[in-house]
């Protein structure tokens, strides 16, 4: 007897749950290529073209006048001054506000959203100066320790690095 050809139906969507994750007409679905020889699935995209940089566009200089402006408002009214209010809840929520802003640009990395990205990367460095203005970090320690790496392969610095417990390794990107 011949078999009754089964007819697809569509799942339907879970309404119990929620998701804060923002799906944008914009966000490109990427195959999944198998990395070479670990059995492992990586995403790949295209890489777009970047332009070569541009001397008379804004540079880094505002990352150095954003950091002054962050110091100057540590001890401003914190119903005034969001760095203040910031700054007044303790190095701790610094942090994790600047990981909520990395996840947020991270999102819209991976989902290509260009216009997002660039808006998300202004808050994680906003961010990441109000963690150093909490931590007592002064933009040249930073400036200083990339100019000790400038000219050494990542790889090699990486090895470098000293070993303390191989519990604290990362399963960070290589």
């Amino acid at each position: 007897m011949p078999k009754k050809p089964v007819k697809a139906t569509a799942a339907k969507p879970d309404k119990t749950k929620t998701s804060k994750v923002k799906v944008t007409p914009k966000a490109k679905v990427v195959p999944k290529a198998k990395a070479q020889g670990k059995g492992k699935t990586r995403a790949t995209a295209p890489n777009p073209p970047i332009p070569p940089l541009n001397p008379a566009a804004p540079n880094a200089q505002v990352l150095d006048r954003l950091w002054s402006t962050v110091l100057a408002r540590k001890s401003a009214d914190p119903l005034v001054s969001h760095s203040a209010r910031l700054l007044s809840r303790g190095t701790n929520k610094v942090a994790q506000k600047f990981g909520e802003e990395a996840v947020e640009c991270l999102i819209e990395a991976i989902a290509g959203n260009r216009e997002a990205l660039i808006a998300e990367s202004a808050d994680v460095l906003y961010h990441l100066l109000v963690m150093w203005v909490s931590a007592g970090l002064r933009p040249e320690d930073v400036w200083l320790e990339l100019q000790r790496r400038e000219g050494i392969s990542g790889i090699a610095e990486k090895a470098a690095r000293p070993m303390l417990l191989s519990i604290a390794e990362t399963r960070k990107i290589p």
